[in-house]
């Protein structure tokens, strides 16, 4: 359980319990909160989600930007008894979310994640096997989401009916013998057949791609979405918040800096060379070296070999992904629930260079991307101005393969 912060003591396990009786889960239940003090509500994990790009407001994944989405989504009862340490309120969990891929070892520690969500009441968790036992080993604990499993192709369509947002680690990590073009033609083919059915089933729903190489998927998902006729640019969302997630640790490490208090803007694709972390706009200010550039900016990009490595081949940078896509997915459920101060970067379409996907800042709403934020490629350093350039030429090819792969394939019929 994530520590809480000075002040103020939750816990999204036993509190949200708190008051309720035992049975069913629905969409409203009584949920106690309780607090050291008559302060507001305020910050309690130390990791940083999202901060506008005015800087005035601090966000966490379940901190003080989900907690204004609690008291946003929690009608108060209490009257009287607010002046009370103790304060009765009313959940209004109303949102679905849908793992696909939820076995895998990206999939399940992103369900835990998803599952403290104040703000889900269902979570569909699908795979093409032995999801069953990660369905039953979540739906004990003791939060306000109900938790449905849905095991092979029969059963994707139920578990995507009527959900808000669809998250796709499905995939297969690269193994040894396995050359990149054999890893995109499995992850490709995978993401096209499950964004098809979403296509089918919950064409109104955010789709999150998580599943590798991303720089790929994200326009292969956009083409089957248009050959469908349900294309909304504004709703396909390819997951680089890994990238801003070690950008922040780093620098904060590097620096010896609160890590609540960094913000590292990355934008480009999310592979190698095309990341690029704009540590000229890191916040708050501060003065990096070229050397220090140069190093900050290598290793976030070749972070994922850092956990290789270190796993000495026996995986991959699961949790830490885990951790980032449940981030992610947290804003978008509380720009969906109606908070207006919601940033985040995402690889989306986007007009912002001349490459038609590109990853920048962008304020989230109930419809999606509300607004790109183009400031943060303003009054760039030199060294980044020159990086941007050079990954230009490998994200485009990346995107051209994409669209290739899918214009190739044949649409399925819902």
């Amino acid at each position: 359980m994530m520590a809480a912060a000075v002040g103020t003591t939750l816990s999204v396990g036993s509190a949200i319990s708190a008051g309720c009786k035992p049975g069913p889960v629905t969409l409203q239940k009584t949920m106690g909160v309780k607090l050291n003090s008559a302060s507001r509500l305020s910050c309690f994990s130390g990791l940083k989600a999202i901060s506008s790009v005015s800087g005035g407001q601090e966000a966490s994944f379940l901190g003080s930007g989900s907690l204004a989405a609690i008291q946003r989504s929690f009608v108060a009862k209490a009257g009287e008894r607010n002046q009370r340490s103790y304060m009765q309120l009313q959940s209004q969990a109303s949102f679905k979310v849908a793992v696909l891929g939820a076995a895998g070892g990206i999939g399940q520690p992103l369900a835990l994640l998803i599952k403290m969500s104040p703000l889900v009441s269902a979570l569909h968790l699908y795979d093409i096997a032995n999801v069953k036992g990660v369905a039953a080993d979540l739906s004990h604990c003791n939060t306000p989401s109900q938790v449905l499993d849905f095991t092979g192709p029969s059963e994707l369509a139920s578990a995507l009916k009527g959900v808000n947002v669809v998250v796709i680690p499905a995939g297969v990590p690269r193994k040894p013998g396995m050359t990149r073009d054999d890893l995109f033609s499995i992850n490709a083919g995978i993401v096209k057949n499950l964004v098809e059915a979403a296509a089918d089933n919950c064409p109104d729903a955010f789709i999150h791609i998580i599943s590798n190489p991303i720089n790929s998927t994200v326009p292969i998902a956009a083409e089957v979405l248009k050959k469908k006729g349900v294309y909304d640019p504004k709703k396909l969302f390819g997951v680089t918040t890994l990238d801003v997630v070690r950008a922040n640790t780093f620098v904060a490490q590097k620096k010896n800096l609160k890590l609540i208090d960094v913000d590292v803007p990355v934008i480009g694709g999310h592979a190698g060379m095309t990341i690029l972390p704009l540590l000229s706009k890191t916040r708050p200010s501060v003065t990096f070296t070229d050397e220090e550039v140069q190093e900050l900016t290598v290793r976030i990009q070749n972070a994922g070999t850092e956990v290789v490595e270190a796993k000495a081949g026996d995986g991959s940078a699961t949790l830490s992904m885990a951790y980032a896509a449940a981030r992610f997915v947290e804003s978008s459920l509380r720009a969906l629930d109606g908070d207006t101060d919601v940033y985040e970067c995402t690889y989306i379409e986007s007009d912002v260079t001349d490459l038609p996907f590109f990853a920048s800042r962008v304020k989230l709403g109930k419809k999606g991307v509300e607004a790109v934020i183009t400031k943060d490629l303003q009054g760039l350093s030199e060294y980044e101005e020159k990086a941007l350039e050079t990954l230009k030429a490998e994200l485009k090819g990346s995107i051209e393969k994409g669209i290739a792969f899918a214009n190739k394939q044949p649409v399925a019929v819902a």
